[in-house]
């Protein structure tokens, strides 16, 4: 009986089918989860985030709303 081996499964540990399942549920949710990614933004700003610390930084000045 040799079955295949979920992903992240510890390579020498011998699987319940309870511990299968589960780790065969969380699969599914991780590729579930990839699909439905958002899209990239459009017209956001250039680089990363400006928020920081509940300000909004613009050319060098922060702003608190």
């Amino acid at each position: 009986m040799t079955e295949e081996t979920p992903p992240h499964a510890a390579p020498d540990k011998v699987l319940t089918p309870a511990a299968r399942r589960a780790l065969e549920e969380a699969q599914a949710r991780r590729a579930a989860a990839a699909l439905a990614a958002p899209p990239p933004e459009e017209g956001g700003p250039a680089g990363p985030e400006p928020t920081r610390f509940g300000d909004w930084e613009r050319k060098g000045i922060a702003v608190d709303f």
